[in-house]
């Protein structure tokens, strides 16, 4: 990754007669005043509902493109910016905005030295150690392509800068604070995540699921206090807890389908203050994951199931049994098979065939893009992930050299101009064929 800066080509090689003729546009808005408005984003991020700065500072550069009508404070910091141009489909055009509590070790020069108070009350470092800087950037590059291209369009694009995707709340709270009546309904959504094991200058999206539900889980494992030599006149939480930790993995191991996907995290475990003393309770702080919609109720069914075995295993009273809340969840996003076959194709031609691969599920990140494109809204979704990486840098890792740093890691770091570039070309080419003259809301 220290070859970022020399590595950041714009489109890496693609074929120059697949490069549409807008792209020059683009890259020439990034060198003039995109790339210091990424510059600006990755110094100032902020954590999820807590994007103030970053909201007023879309807004702004939404409002300074011809015809675009903004509205802020949508779903909390949500920005919703309107572009019509006549009578046709409607698409929209999400791109997410918030940190995360995590302190910046990338080496780059304009790395966040930056501190706020999250929504849970608690002061942490900030970092955009997930690229959301680049794709509100790029959501700018777009918006000001389309309204320079009114000849080749017409209909009605919808930018909404989302809030606490990294909460999976942002987009939840849009829609309930009346994205989808206040504003222009959409026929589709489309959306982009740059990603840092994809080559820059690629695109990839899946013609079914592209992202895994997430749900996070509280559980409270009460106690009965006792002094740590005298176990026999408490009971343990921690014991306790630790059973449960062992029990939540025999939902996956043991009741899950094999070929299946599924995973249960345990990532947080508190419990007590002094080395002698049993607490009166533990706290468990757990991450689920599913593939759809019935593997994600049977595991959140079963960790209900495994927490109170375990309570009335270790003899404890009805009003002393392990409690599991769920705080916050995102189903699973799956693109529309026909949007995405349909789009995919675009992508090919935009970019070059060899440009564009194979999507393949490598692990079970989630997003609430999904709850743009439930499937009781009628709103058909497509969403895509950029390289964010030079090729160069992920071959040197692969043979042993400096290893690309993952998403939430305090050492993320992509190249940010062909990752914007890539990404605003790609958008906008998706809502151009969307949009082109003549064309219906259908497949």
């Amino acid at each position: 990754m220290h070859h970022v800066i020399a590595a950041a080509l714009l489109l890496t090689a693609a074929p120059a007669l697949a490069e549409p003729d807008y792209a020059a546009a683009v890259k020439a808005d990034y060198d003039r005043d995109l790339g210091k408005l990424w510059d600006w984003f990755h110094r100032n991020p902020e954590l999820s509902f807590r994007e103030v700065k970053t909201g007023a500072r879309m807004a702004a550069e939404l409002r300074a493109v011809p015809g675009m009508v903004v509205t802020e404070k949508v779903g909390g910091t949500g920005v919703v910016g309107v572009l019509k141009n006549g009578a046709g489909p409607v698409v929209l055009l999400r791109a997410d905005m918030d940190g995360l509590p995590v302190e910046e070790k990338s080496g780059l020069a304009n790395a966040s030295t930056v501190r706020q108070v999250g929504v849970d009350g608690v002061e942490a470092p900030v970092m955009h150690a997930c690229g959301h800087d680049t794709h509100i950037t790029a959501m700018v590059a777009t918006a000001r392509r389309l309204a320079a291209l009114k000849d080749r369009w017409r209909g009605t694009v919808v930018f909404i800068v989302q809030p606490a995707e990294e909460r999976v709340g942002g987009a939840k709270a849009m829609v309930a604070d009346g994205l989808y009546s206040r504003f222009p309904k959409p026929d589709y959504a489309v959306a982009f995540h740059v990603d840092a094991e994809r080559a820059a200058g690629t695109v990839s999206a899946s013609e079914g699921i592209q992202y895994s539900s997430s749900d996070s889980v509280d559980i409270t494992v009460p106690g009965i206090g006792a002094h740590g030599a005298s176990p026999h006149m408490g009971k343990d939480p921690v014991y306790m807890a630790s059973q449960l930790v062992v029990a939540l993995q025999g939902l996956i191991s043991r009741e899950q389908q094999p070929l299946k996907p599924g995973v249960i995290t345990v990532g947080s475990f508190h419990a007590g203050l002094k080395h002698n003393i049993i607490s009166d309770q533990a706290k468990l702080q757990v991450t689920v994951r599913a593939n759809d919609e019935a593997e994600r109720a049977r595991l959140l069914a079963g960790i209900k199931r495994v927490a109170r075995g375990v309570g009335v295993m270790n003899g404890m009273p009805e009003d002393k049994m392990p409690v599991v809340t769920v705080t916050e969840g995102t189903p699973t996003t799956i693109n529309d098979a026909a949007l995405a076959k349909r789009l995919n194709a675009v992508m090919a031609a935009t970019f070059g065939a060899d440009h564009v691969t194979p999507f393949e599920q490598k692990g079970m990140g989630a997003e609430d893009f999904a709850y743009l494109v439930q499937p009781d809204s009628g709103v058909r979704g497509y969403y895509l992930s950029v390289g964010g990486t030079p090729a160069e840098a992920l071959a040197a890792a692969k043979a042993g050299g400096p290893a690309i740093a993952s998403h939430h890691s305090p050492q993320f770091r992509i190249a940010p101009e062909p990752s914007i570039v890539t990404g605003a070309v790609a958008t906008t080419a998706a809502i151009l064929d969307l949009l082109k003259p003549g064309a219906m809301a259908s497949l």
